[in-house]
């Protein structure tokens, strides 16, 4: 019994005492900044592989894109991402926030289309009652 309680004293101490697996980083990116970040990186690979040509129209490099709007160096942004990535539940979070996001904003584009494509709708033209038919052509009287 003493040998039990002995283990599981010891496998509590362990469990309670985390220790960081991943220093944080330097120039730490905030957890939001780092979302904005990943949400930008979606919708700009989305595009690329969706219609590769408007990237290479305006010669937009998605990642290069990406550390300049955000004025952070490659480094930075792979040290981020991987202090981030050490914490499981974290990093599912912040996936999660992208996610939403993202589709928040899919329903709001499809809204948009749907309602530009009622006001472009042409109306039905009328019909007259009588139709003479004559070999292939029709004729409207």
């Amino acid at each position: 019994m003493r040998k039990i309680i002995t283990f599981l004293g010891v496998i509590a101490l362990l469990v309670s005492c985390k220790q960081e697996v991943i220093d944080k980083p330097e120039q730490l990116i905030e957890r939001d900044v780092m979302v904005d970040i990943m949400y930008d990186l979606s919708i700009l690979e989305a595009m690329k592989y969706q219609n590769p040509t408007t990237l290479d129209t305006f010669k937009i490099n998605p990642r290069e894109y990406i550390l300049k709007k955000y004025k952070i160096d490659s480094l930075q942004f792979a040290k981020n991402n991987v202090y981030y990535a050490a914490d499981y539940k974290g990093y599912k979070l912040m996936f999660e926030k992208v996610t939403k996001r993202l589709d928040d904003n899919k329903t709001k584009i499809d809204s948009l289309i749907n309602f530009e494509k009622k006001k472009k709708k042409p109306a039905l033209p009328e019909i007259k009652k009588e139709t003479v038919i004559t070999n292939d052509t029709t004729k409207l009287n």
